[in-house]
């Protein structure tokens, strides 16, 4: 029994540290190895401890949800759209109370909302919110997700509320190998936790954002501030964002910040929550017979809507992947006015039952272009789509390969520009003044196929050129003479390997010493980094074992391009440092600041992890700084930025 508790404890910590502090301190195979002995154990004892892991396991269905009474009514909140609906709200708490109040803001989650409840110190239950007096039992459900604890150190009867969420990236994993795709996060959530079955509840991989005591039997908390400390102290997920506001001025500030920064989550908000923060405030502003006067749920714009699907076009990428383009009825969305949205491939066109003449779920966030999620409406009209059976661009052949189709015409004119427009991009050669119009008129006038012949181009060819005189021309040549030069991440970015990104291209550069290392690599040898899987791998082999690809780059050598190699720094300022810059720098653009990082010997990072080591803050920093803070990574500002740097 002493080999279990210790198994249990552990496991529950590795957990904790996994699920709520998003920092895991061991690997799989580790809590795998730690995990199946707890198993053995438990099967040669007969015994299982209260908080064992092992009861986090989807269960057998059960026949139907049993009702749960709230110790306390879990209230819904009332809805503000505009600053002036903000206002009239803080208005009528002035009538009831003229004092000045102290609010906080807090992220509205778009799940669902569940309460948990404890006695003695472990859990017994958890229950949806149902009409806020009675709710549906759902601890089967509940069980199977991993981000709260199953005994805590209180020796009451507690009630905890927060929101069942599915995050984004899971969403977006179930739905690569589901039959059925889930149309969005909310809806996946309701699905799994309003499902009999728990196996399907585990199978969408649930987390739990806490952010209420709902009752407690001993003990007071004070405010809110108070309310998510306690809850962070005993083990449960608290999303950082907390900003407490002294008026309503800095309320909006607050809300314009979370509609701001919403994009860079991994979890579907659809507002903020403002809140009274005095506890003792809040008795006296009472509830209505539907909402508490201390809170209200300020909503942003939709950004999902139902519309027409007219028809679906199919583009040829730089890779020669086709990716379908869905042309819709025009529809407002998120404060523009939607005409397209993408589709992944011709499976995503199947697995979501899309039509011509359908209604579609759009959604649309982060400036991305639309996306479809699903079909709402089909009708007798509705007609089937179709894969192409020739390329669009050239009428060549088609090669399926997985889920997606390619032209593997090398000189295809879409592919062709698209993949030369991408060499010439700031994150690649760096070409000054290049676009795609002039990939195209290159292209066709010129016969530039390959990113070799930029190098090769002549004025007089040039000058035959619609809109080319002669000062344009000079430009053209002398800013891809200044491109001969290129950082090895630059390069890299530049060839347009297929699954390699600015992020991948940059660890590459770090970890091969140069491109003939590179070419030279092993799939076994790339997987080995970090965020590298097989697929990745394989991209990246596979185009250095191409002949043409070889060939090309040697092509470019001997016209004189040159690749400037990464030199790690031995000595300076932020040796061995792994930096994560957030928000506006005054100073700095994002890349000259992680360019200076570099030359003095660190590594920034897109995200802080549990391998940050600093954070550099400037203005208007949001999630990333809130989870260095709940890491307690060091934080420094620009201006200490700037000490550091000038020594």
């Amino acid at each position: 029994m002493e080999r279990m508790r210790r198994l249990v404890d552990t496991l529950n910590r590795y957990a904790y540290e996994y699920y709520v502090l998003d920092a895991p301190t061991v690997s799989d195979k580790e809590y795998d190895a730690l995990y199946d002995e707890l198993v053995r154990l438990e099967k040669q004892t007969g015994e299982r401890l209260a908080d064992s892991p092992t009861r986090r396991v989807g269960g057998e269905p059960v026949a139907a949800f049993g009702k749960h009474e709230h110790i306390r009514r879990l209230y819904s909140l009332d809805k503000a759209l505009t600053k002036e609906e903000l206002e009239a709200f803080g208005e009528r708490i002035g009538k009831i109370d003229p004092r000045p109040v102290e609010y906080t803001v807090e992220y509205k989650f778009d799940g669902l909302t569940v309460c948990l409840t404890y006695e003695g110190g472990k859990f017994k239950g958890a229950a949806t919110r149902g009409n806020g007096v009675v709710g549906e039992d759902v601890t089967a459900q509940v069980l199977t997700v991993k981000s709260f604890p199953l005994t805590v150190d209180y020796s009451g009867v507690l009630e905890v509320q927060g929101e069942a969420i599915m995050r984004l990236s899971a969403l977006k994993k179930y739905n690569e190998t589901a039959a059925e795709p889930l149309k969005n996060a909310r809806n996946a959530v309701a699905g799994a936790i309003r499902n009999l079955d728990p196996k399907v509840t585990a199978a969408r991989r649930l987390d739990i954002m806490f952010y209420n005591v709902n009752y407690m039997s001993s003990g007071t908390l004070k405010s809110q501030t108070d309310c998510v400390e306690f809850l962070k102290a005993h083990g449960f997920k608290v999303h950082p964002f907390l900003r407490v506001c002294k008026n309503l001025e800095e309320v909006y500030a607050a809300i314009e910040e979370v509609d701001r920064t919403r994009g860079d989550l991994d979890i579907l908000t659809d507002g903020a929550v403002v809140k009274v923060n005095d506890f003792s405030v809040r008795e006296e502003l009472g509830a209505t017979d539907k909402f508490p006067r201390w809170a209200i749920a300020y909503k942003f714009e939709a950004e999902e809507v139902t519309t027409l699907l007219k028809d679906v076009v199919w583009q040829v990428g730089r890779t020669g992947k086709l990716t379908p383009l869905a042309l819709l009825d025009p529809v407002e969305l998120a404060g523009a006015t939607v005409k397209k949205a993408t589709l992944n491939n011709y499976g995503d066109i199947v697995r979501k039952g899309v039509k011509k003449g359908a209604r579609v779920l759009v959604r649309r966030s982060n400036e991305v272009i639309p996306e479809i999620l699903g079909t709402t409406e089909t009708g007798e009209g509705c007609e089937e789509i179709l894969p192409p059976e020739t390329c669009p661009s050239c009428g060549r052949p088609l090669s399926e390969i997985g889920a997606n189709l390619f032209c593997t015409n090398r000189d295809c004119r879409d592919r062709v520009i698209y993949s030369v427009t991408n060499f010439c991009s700031k994150d690649g050669a760096n070409i000054e003044g290049f676009s795609e119009m002039t990939a195209a008129q290159l292209y066709d006038e010129l016969g530039v196929k390959k990113f070799s012949d930029l190098y090769a181009l002549e004025k007089e060819s040039l000058l035959k050129l619609e809109g080319f005189k002669s000062k344009k021309a000079d430009n053209l040549l002398k800013n891809i003479a200044g491109a001969k030069k290129i950082r090895f991440r630059n390069f890299l970015y530049a060839l347009g390997i297929e699954n390699v990104g600015k992020k991948t291209a940059g660890d590459l550069a770090k970890r091969f010493i140069d491109i003939e290392a590179l070419q030279n690599a092993k799939v076994e040898d790339l997987t080995a980094m970090d965020d590298v899987g097989e697929t990745v791998a394989e991209s990246i082999a596979g185009y250095f074992r191409d002949g043409e690809n070889r060939a090309e780059i040697d092509r470019l050598f001997s016209l004189g391009v040159e690749i400037e190699y990464e030199k790690t720094a031995e000595e300076g300022v932020f040796v061995g440092q792994k930096v994560v810059l957030t928000g506006s720098l005054s100073q700095f653009t994002r890349g000259e600041a992680e360019e200076i990082v570099r030359r003095l010997g660190g590594e920034p990072q897109s995200g802080v992890t549990k391998t940050t080591t600093l954070v550099v803050a400037g203005e208007k920093a949001g999630s990333k700084l809130d989870k260095a803070k709940a890491l307690g990574i060091k934080i420094i500002g620009e201006e200490e930025f700037k000490s550091l740097i000038n020594g």
